[in-house]
Order: structure tokens, then C-alpha cells, then sequence
């Protein structure tokens, strides 16, 4: 599959996607000279600031994306680096003090398995921090599945209808407990986004979590896909304006 994410298209609606990555920083503890990594970095700008937040001697910022990492340059510099890879295979060999994702960590399957390895990624007292979005009952999220599973959408998708593997909050409590968290802040918030209208929500959808479907049907199936997708969706919301969209994301901290 080749990389669908669009910096242009995600930074549509910046300031509110940033706001859950501003409440996850401020979770964090300061590690002074210590060594951080971001999974999931994007374009780098928000890696910048968490960076110099946390006082890290030195960040490495980690994504799949070539076209997200074509940004990160500017951002780089000080101590902060940046890498192509896939949090799939994170298995670092010198431990962090700190593991950070924002809204990355919903892409990736098995998410029992994938906290061992973060938690096995960590120095002695290090921090692990992890916001993921939470809004799959949320008609932008089922519309876009239930029109997958149909017609010529279905045939291209080989019958893949996307799962998410992100469970409930006191789930993760109970991961973190078990892998010898002894401290922690799990947590659902509701962030409320008011957008210009319903179709809005379509812009936002197709940032992030269509890109899913996007990847994975011929370049030419997908616009008829996206437009099927509008008419269901607007179909089901009120036409208000401006348009209210909760948006509900799992915000998670803990130290070993």
C-alpha cells in the first residue's frame, strides 16, 4: 500500500487536532538529558515542542509516512531526529524515558501485545504517553465502514472493513497495572469541534480515517467511494451550522 496521508489535508483543522496532544503533554513528567522518542511523529512540528518541553537531551521522531516526513526537516535540529520506520517493528535495543504517541497508535493492531513492547522499550522510572481517538460509534466512523462493505467497495477492499483495535479506558488501566505502571492517568475526553457544517465532517474524516480505505482501493475507485460516503453521511446529520461534532479521544500516561 502506498502512503495516503496528506499534510495539507490533516492540518486542515491543526488547532483542533492539536488540542489533545497540548492535554497528553502536560502529563508528562520533564526527563532532563534524558532520551524520548515520538511514534507517529506526522510532520514534526508538535515532536518540536514536545522536545523542548520535556527537556530531552535527545528525540527521535518515528512515522510511515514519507510525505508527513518531507516537513520534519524544518523541525529538526538541537538534539531532535527524524526517522522513516513503523511503529510495527519497534523493538528499540537502549531503552527511552520516554514513549510518546499521539493519535498514531489506533493503526496498529494488537494492542496487548504492542503495550509489552512499549512497556519493554522502557528505562527504569521511564513514561510512556499515548493519546488515540475514540470516536468509532460516531455515524463519520460507521457510515464510512457500512459503505465499504458494499457494492464495487467491497470487491476492491477484498471484504476488509476496518476494526478498531482501540479499547475502553479502564482497560488500558488494567494493561498499565499489569506491566508495572505504578503510577497512571487513563482517561475519555470529549473535545467539541464546531465546524463550519455538516459536510465539514466529511474534510475532517478524509484526513485521517478514510486514508484507511484510500490505501487500499485503486486511485480511481476512491472518489466515487468518498461520494457515496457524502450522501450517507449527510443523509443522518443535522443540517446545522455551525455543525457540533464531539470528538471523543482516550488520553493515557503512566510511569514504570
Amino acid at each position: 500500500m502506498t502512503s495516503t496521508w496528506n499534510p495539507n489535508q490533516y492540518n486542515r483543522f491543526q488547532d483542533e487536532r492539536s488540542r489533545p496532544f497540548h492535554d497528553l503533554l502536560s502529563l508528562v513528567r520533564p526527563i532532563p538529558g534524558g532520551r524520548a522518542i515520538d511514534l507517529g511523529c506526522g510532520t514534526g512540528e508538535l515532536t518540536r515542542l514536545m522536545h523542548e518541553t520535556v527537556q530531552a537531551r535527545a528525540t527521535v521522531g518515528l512515522d510511515n509516512s514519507e510525505t508527513m516526513l518531507e516537513k520534519s526537516a524544518a523541525f529538526a535540529g538541537k538534539g531532535l531526529t527524524f526517522k522513516l520506520g513503523t511503529i510495527l517493528r519497534f523493538a528499540p535495543q537502549t531503552p527511552f524515558d520516554l514513549i510518546f504517541s499521539n493519535a498514531a497508535l489506533q493503526w496498529v493492531d494488537g494492542h496487548e501485545v504492542l503495550f509489552e513492547r512499549l512497556a519493554a522499550g522502557l528505562a527504569e522510572g521511564g513514561q510512556l504517553a499515548v493519546q488515540m481517538p475514540l470516536n468509532h460509534d460516531h455515524a463519520s466512523h460507521v457510515v464510512a465502514d457500512a459503505v465499504a462493505g458494499g457494492g464495487p467497495f467491497a470487491t476492491a477492499l477484498g471484504g476488509y472493513v476496518r476494526r478498531e483495535p482501540v479499547e475502553s479506558p479502564e482497560r488500558y488501566a488494567e494493561k498499565l497495572d499489569a506491566l508495572g505502571f505504578g503510577e497512571m492517568n487513563v482517561r475519555m475526553q470529549v473535545y467539541p469541534q464546531h465546524l463550519p457544517g455538516p459536510e465539514d465532517v466529511v474534510e475532517w474524516v478524509k484526513g485521517t480515517y478514510l486514508t484507511d480505505y484510500q490505501s487500499r482501493m485503486p486511485v480511481e475507485l476512491f472518489p466515487r467511494y468518498l461520494e457515496r460516503y457524502r450522501e450517507r453521511l449527510l443523509a443522518v446529520l443535522p443540517d446545522r451550522r455551525p455543525y457540533f461534532y464531539p470528538y471523543k479521544r482516550l488520553l493515557l500516561w503512566g510511569r514504570r
